[in-house]
This record gives structure tokens, C-alpha cells and sequence, in this order.
């Protein structure tokens, strides 16, 4: 198939079914039910999860980042708070994410709220990396202009030297965890005909209501 053919490509979705009389009353608990059936499946990368975000003048961005903890209270992925990620989510703390999952059929929509965690929380996480991973954190300036990879071959080099008898690297004042608190989940499963199942959860006084979506 070309690039031509764009327009008739389609699949049916006939894998699994979803409904709202049967999922978790919390979205969290059912976002650790089907991450498990992810992780179990083998998917590659089934900690994924696309970031979107809003800069000051409205321009939204998206990026996909790594899932790092699921906590009752939400979901922490690790970044650079110098990056354009960072300073978006300074400038406007509501965030969107999406994981999707099409070996199940599956996608999972979350918005809500970024925080900083605690720096000694992103300090373990930090110091329990690969020490190629945190040389590689203290030399990205991530997000900005660089005049060619020999910069950061160089930079790499002389951390690299300069810690080669500490087992771990001190945590970058510019780089730790975001904590996604939600106020809005949906869970989406493919269907035969597109009639897919859309299951939402919104928070409402301290609640979770349940609805079913129209496709």
C-alpha cells in the first residue's frame, strides 16, 4: 500500500469488549488492570505514553515520555525541568496524556495536573539509572540549540571522567519527576463496525462519576 492509499486504510477491532457496569470505580486501579494485560502481552515500550502540553501563547506540543510509577494518586515520568516540556508545564500545569496500546486495540486519555515530587524521591529514582543515563541527564541542556553532537561527546567525556570513581552522579538541580494528577480518564476500546467502547471517569467532588461515551 502507497502513500495513496491512505484513505481506505482500515481494520475492524473485535479483540476484547469494554463496559462501564464492570470496570474498577477508580481509573487508577483499572490503568493498573490494563497496563498489567500491556506488560503481560510483551508489547514493546508499553510504558509510553504521549505528553501534550500548552506553551504561553496557546501553541499546544506533544512528546512521548516514559511511565516511571503509578501511584494512587496518579502517574510520575522523569524530565529535564529546563526543557520545553518543563517550562510549559510551569507556565500551565494542565496536561494531557495518552497511551496507545494497538496490539490490545487499545488507547487510555488522562488529564489533569503536573507537580514537581519531592527532589530526595527524584534523587532514588535518579541514582538507581544506569550511570551512562545520569551522565547523559547532566549534560543535556535538553530542549535547546546545540552546535553539533562533538559538544556533547566532549561534555559526556569530562563528566564521565570526573565521576569515574563515584558509583553514582549527585541529583541535576534541573532534572526530576512530574507527578499527573487526573480529574479526567477515558478508556477506549476498539470495536467492530467503529461503534468502539469509551468508558470515561470524571472527578466530581471528591468523586469518580462513570460514563459510557458515544464513539
Amino acid at each position: 500500500m502507497n502513500v495513496s492509499d491512505l484513505a481506505a486504510m482500515r481494520r475492524n477491532y473485535s479483540l476484547h469488549e469494554l463496559d462501564e457496569s464492570s470496570v474498577a470505580a477508580d481509573p487508577i486501579a483499572q490503568l493498573r488492570t490494563w497496563f498489567a494485560e500491556a506488560v503481560d502481552s510483551q508489547l514493546l515500550e508499553p510504558n509510553a505514553m504521549t505528553l501534550a502540553t500548552v506553551n504561553s501563547q496557546g501553541q499546544p506540543t506533544a512528546r512521548v515520555v516514559l511511565l516511571k510509577e503509578i501511584r494512587n494518586e496518579g502517574l510520575v515520568f522523569y524530565t529535564n525541568y529546563e526543557s520545553r516540556k518543563g517550562e510549559e508545564i510551569g507556565h500551565n500545569p494542565r496536561v494531557c496524556l495518552n497511551f496507545l496500546w494497538l496490539e490490545l486495540q487499545r488507547q487510555v486519555r488522562i488529564e489533569g495536573r503536573a507537580r514537581r515530587i519531592h527532589d530526595e524521591e527524584s534523587r532514588t529514582y535518579f541514582q538507581s539509572r544506569p550511570k551512562e543515563s545520569q551522565i547523559g541527564a547532566w549534560v543535556s541542556r535538553q530542549s535547546k540549540v546545540i552546535a553539533s553532537r562533538v559538544i556533547l561527546e566532549k561534555q559526556y567525556r569530562e563528566i564521565e571522567e570526573k565521576y569515574a570513581e563515584e558509583a553514582f552522579l549527585p541529583l541535576p538541580p534541573f532534572w526530576g519527576g512530574y507527578l499527573v494528577e487526573p480529574d479526567l480518564v477515558e478508556f477506549w476500546q476498539g470495536r467492530i463496525s467503529r461503534l468502539h467502547d469509551r468508558v470515561q471517569y470524571r472527578l466530581q467532588d471528591q468523586r469518580w462519576d462513570i460514563e459510557r461515551l458515544s464513539p
